[in-house]
């Protein structure tokens, strides 16, 4: 009698069975990842603007910069390196909606065009996004 060498079919199941299993629970952490690496750059692109909107009204007898987008942007470039920054989420473009009163999100369902908000009179500045970000716990990512 000749003995086979080889693994049956069933071994060959079982093994693809957990690998199957194994690939369903790994897969997600990594696409997970990418989400964390997005809030956490969009969290240090809005401290550095922040900084810098920070940084022009210490040297400008407490002033915040610009009443309008190409005057916001003009009066931080020094402080900036490098271009004004794209907002990684919402509607992804580095326009800033203006404005003189307290800044809340449009979000991008209820019509808005710009990545950023700013307020002239308050120096706040946020992200022009409703949308939370992807942490166990989420945060709305105007709240960064």
């Amino acid at each position: 009698m000749v003995k086979r060498q080889g693994f049956t079919l069933v071994e060959l199941v079982v093994v693809v069975m957990i690998l199957g299993i194994l690939a369903a629970v790994a897969v997600p952490k990594l696409l997970g990842t990418s989400g964390t690496a997005t809030d956490n750059g969009l969290r240090q692109t809005v401290s550095v603007v922040r900084d810098s909107i920070e940084r022009y009204a210490a040297e400008n007898n407490g002033n915040f910069p610009g009443t309008d987008e190409a005057t916001f942007k003009t009066a931080l470039e020094p402080y900036l390196r490098g271009s004004f920054p794209t907002c990684p989420v919402g509607n992804k473009n580095n326009s800033v909606d203006v404005t003189n009163s307290a800044v809340t999100p449009l979000g991008v369902n209820a019509g808005a065009t710009t990545g950023w908000r700013y307020s002239y009179t308050t120096g706040e500045f946020i992200v022009n996004s409703s949308d939370t970000d992807n942490s166990d716990t989420p945060v709305a990512y105007n709240t960064y």
